[in-house]
């Protein structure tokens, strides 16, 4: 069992006329989820995934899609689940 969560960021750049087919390449990726494009071809992406072993899997996954031209990882961040499971209280600033 996996005690981690790893969250990555991407740049994708795609071929215009491949990006429907890029979009659901990415999409059928567990965890993974498209933030915005725009009609150059290119996509903000972020993956989710238990160790950066597999993490890299998804990114290389995205960099054979055809029509991909580059993938940039912009930034990568590693959580404990523990961490992730703790509640932080609420503090009013207000009062």
């Amino acid at each position: 069992m996996h005690d981690e969560l790893h969250i990555t960021s991407l740049v994708v750049h795609a071929l215009p006329d491949c990006s429907a087919d890029v979009t659901a390449a990415i999409t059928q990726l567990a965890d993974a989820r498209i933030h915005g494009t725009d009609a150059s071809g290119k996509f903000v992406v972020t993956l989710e995934a238990p160790t950066s072993g597999a993490i890299l899997d998804q990114v290389g996954l995205i960099q054979q899609t055809p029509g991909v031209i580059g993938v940039a990882m912009v930034y990568q961040h590693v959580e404990s689940l523990a961490s992730l499971n703790t509640e932080i209280p609420h503090v009013d600033h207000t009062a």
